[in-house]
């Protein structure tokens, strides 16, 4: 088994850990045979993590940050003792934040120093843990999270001392990779705009590009900016294939953090808005449109099986549109999960990118009283008829505290976005999340808004 050339082989377990804010980082566990370097692995990789590298790791600084990796003859393979050598999954270049030398607890001071060390020329913080206690998983993750943030301060304290053009802060994610967020869905469904939406964000927009082409551009030097890349089906080679292949490519490339963003439509809506503007659909080939919709449907399934995000545009007005997709990629700088609470109309069917849907007509509906018929929910009159229900008081402190529960357990599986139906608004507190508002009904036809609650 001999070092690669720039490498460091140490004697340690590494793990990587997923933090909703921080991103993915990994820890190296060392100590000697039998201190319980596999234990306290297996422990984390049950909580989540996933498996870097068992019992010995590869190093490699790069861009100021230590990368580690298995040594290819035990990639993908953890010993666990009394069961042998069990296959796991496992990452190969994840950044190190944290090295754990593991000791029994007598050897373990109470208050001890911030500690460091230099691997492979980088200087990692450095703890002592005793793996056999109950909290060891819950320390780790703590101390970890510490670190990584310390080393994405400087990170960016650098950046902004070598007067770089942008902020990476608005530029890149939590991870400090670049965006990338590839734009597909059925044609007619808003994906041009969303495109536009990006670009006037900030993005580098780039629409129906040769997919032979986008390995080439994405991966262009001197990249300054997050990229928004439309895919459909009047690319010049689009085949959902390769489209596959090619995010799968991507998905393994560290520079990136990718979505798959999926702009979709109820076929009913597609068909009026084609008939509308008059134009053709690009498989209708002559026939009538329901059949190229009916075909593209079929061709993009797969895509949308795959999708990390789908917006339905069916209800929504560009406006509409336009503030979903600032609130999930809107480059302001802040972590955590993006959070988008909707209202909607019953009458109107439910919101299908919804993930929590609340119904609330068991409140007073103001909509029987004339003098309030006229107004809409986002008038102070309206509000107030709708607090001075007896029962929404407690319906709405039993919704927070089932929220507040909920997020943070929500963030730690690595969900980005969460998006809240409901059939009224209210504060819902964003505690260091980005918290967006919109109602999906709000704006519709008078005449059809007055003839339901």
């Amino acid at each position: 088994m001999g070092q690669q050339p720039g490498t460091t082989l140490i004697h340690a377990t590494a793990v990587a850990v997923s933090d909703p804010a921080l991103g993915d980082w990994a820890v190296l566990l060392r100590g000697p045979s039998g201190a319980g370097k596999s234990d306290l692995a297996l422990r984390l990789i049950d909580q989540g993590a996933v498996l870097v590298s068992d019992d010995q790791t590869r190093l490699s600084a790069e861009g100021g940050r230590l990368l580690a990796a298995p040594p290819q003859t035990i990639a993908g393979k953890l010993e666990v003792r009394g069961l042998g050598i069990v296959a796991q999954p496992y990452r190969a270049g994840v950044p190190v934040a944290l090295l754990a030398d593991l000791k029994s607890a007598a050897e373990i001071e109470r208050l001890p120093e911030e500690g460091q060390e230099s691997l492979a020329g980088v200087h990692l913080r450095r703890i002592d843990l005793d793996p056999t206690q109950i909290s060891a998983p819950e320390k780790l993750r703590l101390a970890l999270r510490h670190a990584a943030s310390l080393i994405m301060r400087a990170a960016a304290e650098q950046s902004r001392e070598s007067g770089r053009a942008m902020n990476d802060e608005l530029l890149t994610t939590a991870q400090g990779r670049t965006r990338l967020v590839l734009v597909t869905g059925m044609s007619g469904a808003g994906r041009s705009t969303a495109l536009r939406v990006l670009e006037d964000e900030g993005y580098e927009a780039i629409d129906t590009l040769p997919l032979s082409l986008l390995d080439e551009v994405v991966n262009e030097f001197g990249l300054q900016r997050p990229i928004a890349v439309g895919v459909d089906i009047r690319n010049r080679d689009f085949a959902v294939g390769p489209v596959l292949e090619q995010l799968d490519r991507l998905a393994a490339n560290p520079r990136f953090a990718i979505t798959l963003l999926f702009i979709d439509c109820e076929d009913e809506v597609l068909g009026r808005r084609f008939t509308e503007t008059r134009r053709r659909h690009p498989l209708a080939q002559g026939r009538p449109v329901a059949d190229g919709i009916a075909g593209e449907r079929r061709l993009v399934a797969p895509l949308r099986e795959r999708a990390d995000l789908t917006i339905d545009s069916s209800h929504l007005t560009p406006a509409d549109l336009r503030q979903q997709l600032l609130g999930r990629f809107g480059l302001e700088g802040t972590l955590g999960m993006s959070v988008l609470v909707t209202s909607f109309s019953f009458r109107e069917g439910l919101p299908r990118e919804a993930d929590l849907v609340f119904d609330v007509r068991f409140l007073t509906n103001p909509h029987y009283d004339p003098a309030l018929k006229p107004l809409s929910g986002q008038d102070a009159a309206i509000a107030a008829y709708v607090e001075g229900d007896p029962g929404f008081a407690p319906f709405f402190e039993q919704l927070t505290a089932m929220l507040a529960g909920l997020l943070p357990r929500y963030e730690r599986e690595g969900k980005s976005y969460l998006t809240i139906a409901v059939g009224c608004t209210g504060g819902l507190g964003a505690n260091g999340r980005q918290v967006h508002l919109a109602h999906r009904d709000i704006a519709r036809d008078p005449a059809r808004a007055a003839a339901q609650p």
